[in-house]
């Protein structure tokens, strides 16, 4: 929906744009996950009039490491931006997005699956079926001929064929909303235990957890009635926020690396359908609205295999930059090797040294530009 709307504001007919959806955009947007969008994937959103959200802004993000010392404080007003980031639901963005392409008058095929994709010389050629009764008409069940396929979903990590780069971090993400007493407003927390990244970022007067665990210990967890998994939380996150007093109900995701070029002459990946990343630094949202900004750019000039060839090479440097930060944070903070005292002794060092601090910043507000 976002190159969608990028496109027709950079002139392209809406006549000649589709989205093909598997759900109606009334599921869609009633999705509760949390995102977090970087300063720069506002500026993308209010270039099409998506902008603003229901959102809690972040002032600050405090990186730390259990049990080690260290930590690094990164502030808004260093870097002079409003915010350095925007704790939002999918479904909110999934909304304002629907709107935007509603009124540019882009046509969506919903609920519509796609079945087969065969590319021509001059074209390519998508076979659809409606994945529920009353899809659309008009396209379920008949082909549909385009010049440039674009796939902007890539589903879960251990659902996903192997791309280049696959990794599996043995993680299992846990989801939900929780509130403390003695919350700290606009702060989010990125938190490096031994078995991964918790991170909490501030929503409605509360906060959104993604706590990254083994999944022997993400079953316990998930198991755990409300109250003992408060506690296991504040033993895990420790008591900068008080104690955590109310969690909503908890769900479980696999994580892993799944990255690398996809396509063909007229076919496109973008988004977590090119690279699914772990949540870590919570890149993978903003890395996708980075591609679609560049890729309506170049699309808008022609929609010509030529401009996905330049689209690959220009997206390149940005996607491998991104991938290799928040593999390696994964990776070398999810243990507790002696090598833990020098990554904490870094995190002080970053916090010190002003260029290191703002170059990490840099990348989390605009990535690699």
């Amino acid at each position: 929906m976002a190159l969608a709307a990028l496109l027709a504001k950079r002139g392209v007919a809406p006549g000649r744009i589709v989205l093909v959806d598997a759900k109606t955009l009334e599921q869609a947007s009633r999705d509760p996950r949390t995102l977090a969008l970087s300063h720069g994937s506002r500026q993308i959103l209010e270039q099409v009039g998506a902008w603003p959200l229901a959102c809690t802004e972040i002032h600050q993000i405090h990186v730390s490491r259990r049990g080690q010392f260290g930590r690094s404080l990164i502030d808004r007003s260093e870097h002079h931006v409003p915010a350095l980031g925007y704790v939002t639901r999918y479904g909110d963005i999934v909304t304002a997005l629907g709107a935007v392409c509603q009124r540019a008058g882009i046509a969506a095929l919903r609920p519509a699956r796609v079945l087969g994709c065969v590319e021509q010389a001059g074209h390519v050629e998508l076979r659809l079926a409606g994945d529920e009764p009353g899809a659309d008409a008009d396209g379920a069940g008949r082909p549909l001929r385009a010049a440039i396929v674009v796939q902007a979903e890539g589903g879960l990590f251990d659902e996903q064929e192997s791309r280049s780069q696959r990794h599996d971090y043995q993680q299992t993400a846990l989801i939900a909303e929780v509130r403390s007493s003695a919350p700290i407003p606009q702060r989010a927390y990125e938190r490096f235990t031994e078995q991964g990244p918790l991170a909490l970022l501030p929503q409605d007067g509360g906060y959104s957890l993604v706590w990254c665990a083994r999944p022997d210990t993400a079953r316990e967890l998930l198991a755990l009635d409300d109250a003992a998994f408060l506690a296991a939380l504040g033993q895990a996150f420790g008591g900068r926020l008080g104690q955590f007093t109310h969690v909503t109900p908890r769900l479980g995701f696999p994580l892993g690396l799944n990255a690398g070029e996809r396509g063909s002459a007229r076919t496109v990946a973008v988004g977590n359908a090119a690279q699914t990343l772990h949540p870590v630094a919570g890149q993978g949202l903003n890395l996708g609205l980075r591609d679609v900004s560049v890729l309506a750019r170049l699309l808008a000039q022609g929609a010509t295999p030529a401009m996905l060839g330049q689209f690959n090479g220009l997206r390149r440097q940005d996607r491998a930059l991104t991938v290799r930060l928040t593999d390696t944070m994964a990776r070398v903070f999810a243990n507790d090797s002696p090598l833990q005292a020098l990554l904490g002794l870094s995190l002080a060092a970053i916090d010190v040294v002003g260029p290191a601090r703002g170059l990490l910043a840099e990348l989390m507000l605009y990535g690699r530009r």
